[in-house]
């Protein structure tokens, strides 16, 4: 069976990926967790208000937030490559 993983230092991002990440690194990742408790308790007005494809709508931004959170705290723990020591 071939083995198609990268290893580490054999693939680098392009300088429009280090850019991006350069200045969004400089958000704190409480901003990114407060967005998605936003989208929640948002969701939440929406659906008591009963506008519910709103809620529905507004519900589905708390996972990309997260996931934009993590994203973020490991582009500060390990860079944009991680072939940097």
């Amino acid at each position: 069976m071939t083995d198609y993983r990268v290893a580490k230092g054999e693939a680098q991002e392009d300088q429009v990926t280090a850019a991006i990440e350069k200045v969004t690194s400089q958000i704190p990742s409480s901003i990114y967790l407060a967005a998605a408790v936003a989208s929640i308790a948002g969701s939440i007005g929406f659906k008591i208000a009963k506008k519910d494809h709103l809620a529905l709508f507004v519900g589905q931004w708390v996972a990309p937030f997260l996931i934009l959170g993590t994203y973020n705290k490991l582009v500060k723990l390990h860079g944009s490559d991680g072939t940097k020591a």
